[in-house]
């Protein structure tokens, strides 16, 4: 279903879109917003475009036996689809890329856990991490993501997992996260958002209103810990690090897409002129306790650091 739909969307977005290019710069113009509506045109139709050059590539790899086998080609095929959208994405919005400790993501094995904050932030593992240092990453996603039929297609031909939002602390599904490290060598990761859905102030201050009991109060002390992230789901860290080969975790921290996560957000123009920031460490395998209790409290430290460095960014911002 999702196939021929985005193709024919496309194939009309590609028809109109030099007839809603000046009517969209008119209305610009007039109400003096940064060209604000004229570049979320653009991004949608590129997005649009990627999809079905995306589409039309996975065919040919997979006519070409490429994705019966060797899957060198299909990882590379992700990668500069992502590492594009993103370089349009910052082009179109005027948007500066700043980056700093991308060599703490390899060699690999990792496991790589970063914040969420945008529909956009879902580009920055494979589109320039894997992009830049050849990592092989495997994803933990949630299952709505399946709904972009490249992701779908390239999704489940690759070593990746699909969770419906919530899942990875349930036990079923915890044995499909822990899959994610078979034979995870030296040019391979595995990469999660542990928050398990996009930040907004809105979502930790219901968290942090919680009951005072029970499951939910815990979820209510850990959110006050932080004040621009919401509490890590530690479900699908746990089950990683209960089956984890010794491969090191590694933060990636970013921000600059805070504000974006709808398509109003984008035809609003609220990325226009932002830098994207990008921050990396690693810490060794050794250094993870090997009580549960013990992990969950690592983590949250980890987490406190990552939360500090948000703050004193969009604080210099």
């Amino acid at each position: 279903m999702t196939v021929p739909g985005f193709l024919l969307v496309f194939a009309v977005a590609a028809t109109l879109y030099p007839l809603l290019l000046p009517a969209a710069a008119l209305v610009d113009a007039l109400r003096r917003s940064r060209l604000s509506r004229s570049r979320a045109l653009t991004v949608i139709v590129a997005y649009l475009a990627f999809e079905a050059i995306g589409l039309l590539s996975l065919f040919w790899l997979a006519l070409s036996g490429a994705l019966r086998g060797e899957r060198e080609r299909v990882f590379r095929f992700q990668w500069w689809w992502a590492a594009t959208l993103l370089r349009i994405l910052c082009r179109v919005y005027s948007m500066r890329l700043e980056v700093e400790g991308l060599e703490a993501a390899v060699p690999g094995p990792v496991l790589l856990f970063a914040n969420h904050v945008s529909s956009a932030d879902v580009l920055l593992p494979s589109g320039l991490v894997s992009r830049r240092t050849g990592l092989k990453l495997r994803y933990g996603g949630k299952l709505e993501l399946i709904w972009d039929p490249c992701v779908d297609l390239a999704g489940h031909w690759l070593p990746n997992v699909f969770l419906r939002r919530g899942s990875a602390d349930t036990p079923g599904d915890v044995g499909r996260v822990q899959t994610l490290l078979q034979d995870l060598g030296p040019d391979a990761g595995v990469f999660l958002m542990p928050e398990g859905t996009r930040f907004t102030a809105e979502r930790r201050a219901h968290l942090v209103a919680g009951p005072e009991d029970g499951a939910a109060a815990e979820i209510a002390l850990a959110a006050r810990r932080f004040r621009h992230l919401l509490p890590p789901r530690v479900g699908g860290v746990l089950a990683l690090f209960e089956a984890n080969p010794g491969a090191d975790v590694v933060f990636l921290a970013h921000t600059g897409f805070e504000g974006a996560r709808t398509l109003g957000d984008f035809w609003s123009g609220a990325l226009v002129g932002r830098t994207l920031r990008v921050l990396l460490w690693r810490r060794p395998w050794s250094s993870v306790p090997a009580d549960r209790a013990g992990r969950v409290e690592w983590l949250h430290r980890e987490w406190e650091r990552l939360d500090a460095w948000l703050g004193e960014r969009r604080a210099a911002a």
